[in-house]
């Protein structure tokens, strides 16, 4: 009797998680936020009917002092994930690789040409915006990239009648930087470093950093080394060292996340008011 009981139970958890399972696949919460995890079925039900917003995240290999050398594709692809629900969007592939010629010198380091970079990542954000995407947001991570990326998203919105925008977180926390750290920030210093320790505590190096391995980095139009002379370059002298702090890396991590979905939401926002690329 025990044992027929315990079958009758068993077959009633199965059919309950089964029927879970159907639901959650047919309802409003997707299976997963990652193109990549999704079937091909699944993203025809989602988009656009019930999400219009893709997340692309995209960066360069380059050092970054003692924490690794995907930072510029790591934190965005981190933000992307800690933000896609908040904002309602789907998380497209990571684009790993970037421009960075001025530190290809440096072990590990991948640049590519931006001539070959452009009409690569074109074909990317044209595809989104074929595949029924209205609002295509570029989580970018590297500033090597930012002149051509605004380039793209110039001709590719309007040809393509959607609306697009490329975030430097970076540049957009310099506030947050300030706030958390109560001075600048810099390459590969306490701003991305803290984001990084956030994520990937275990790839953040403090044993071998010394301030030896900062440099100032050039003011614009001032000088341009190649290579640069250091992987570690503070944007204002004796401001932004690395504090490998856990406290203000989760800090910081949630405030810079925070700002980021914001934005996103705000502008879709005035977008919808506008009526602009509607459909």
């Amino acid at each position: 009797m025990i044992k027929k009981v315990t079958h009758v139970f068993m077959v009633i958890l199965i059919l309950i998680s089964f029927l879970g399972a159907n639901l959650r696949a047919k309802g409003n919460n997707p299976t997963t936020r990652e193109m990549n995890f999704l079937c091909w079925q699944e993203f025809q039900e989602l988009v656009p009917a019930k999400i219009q917003t893709v997340l692309l995240p995209v960066g360069s290999l380059e050092p970054h002092g003692v924490i690794p050398n995907g930072t510029d594709s790591l934190a965005p692809e981190a933000m992307a994930k800690a933000i896609a629900e908040r904002v309602n969007a789907l998380i497209a592939p990571t684009l790993n690789y970037g421009v960075t010629p001025a530190m290809k010198a440096f072990p590990g380091a991948v640049s590519i040409r931006p001539e070959a970079y452009q009409p690569f990542v074109e074909d990317i954000l044209s595809n989104l915006a074929d595949n029924g995407f209205r609002n295509i947001i570029i989580l970018n991570g590297h500033g090597g990239n930012t002149q051509w990326l605004q380039e793209l998203v110039r001709q590719v919105a309007n040809r393509k009648k959607v609306r697009m925008m490329v975030v430097n977180w970076w540049s957009l926390a310099d506030k947050i930087t300030k706030e958390v750290f109560k001075e600048n920030g810099g390459h590969a210093g306490n701003n991305e470093t803290a984001y990084m320790q956030a994520v990937y505590p275990q790839h953040i190096h403090p044993e071998r950093y010394s301030q030896e391995m900062v440099s100032l980095l050039a003011p614009a139009e001032s000088y341009y080394p190649v290579p640069v002379p250091s992987s570690i370059l503070i944007y204002e002298e004796g401001q932004g060292y690395p504090t490998f702090d856990e406290k203000q890396a989760r800090l910081y991590f949630q405030k810079v996340n925070d700002l980021v979905a914001k934005l996103i939401l705000e502008t879709i926002h005035i977008w919808d008011l506008a009526g602009v690329y509607s459909k």
